[in-house]
């Protein structure tokens, strides 16, 4: 289960980060990530919000993939924690999430996160990933 400070419950805050937020998908998902609030706040607690639609399965199918999802979400928080001002992520199961194992998933969740990760970081950020660590002046 995750944290009450962690879940997205907001029909607004679920528009905002699939229309502002940046995009990665696989077979099984497809991940929103925005980055919200000051980015001079620093850390803040990351939400994360589930759709998994009808066309994925019956209730108890939705429920399995959505249990599935939550736990391995619940696993990598602490990489969303880390952007500035907070993360708001809203993982959107896709039908083939109903026929796929945890590990799939695991492994879709990994993937998107490594996409989707890099393109929210502020660019101070992803230029020194790109630079080899070191900061060089431009």
């Amino acid at each position: 289960m995750l944290p009450a400070a962690a879940r997205l419950t907001s029909g607004e805050s679920f528009r905002r980060c699939i229309r502002a937020g940046h995009r990665a998908g696989s077979r099984t998902l497809v991940l929103h990530l925005a980055v919200g609030g000051d980015p001079a706040s620093g850390p803040t607690t990351p939400q994360v919000g589930f759709v998994v639609s009808r066309a994925v399965g019956n209730a108890v199918v939705r429920n399995r993939v959505r249990r599935r999802l939550r736990h391995l979400v619940r696993d990598r928080l602490a990489e969303l924690s880390v952007l500035p001002g907070g993360a708001v992520l809203v993982v959107r199961a896709l039908p083939d999430a109903a026929g796929a194992s945890y590990d799939e998933l695991r492994a879709d969740l990994a993937r998107c996160l490594e996409r989707v990760l890099p393109r929210v970081q502020s660019p101070v950020e992803s230029q020194a990933a790109h630079d080899g660590g070191a900061m060089v002046p431009r």
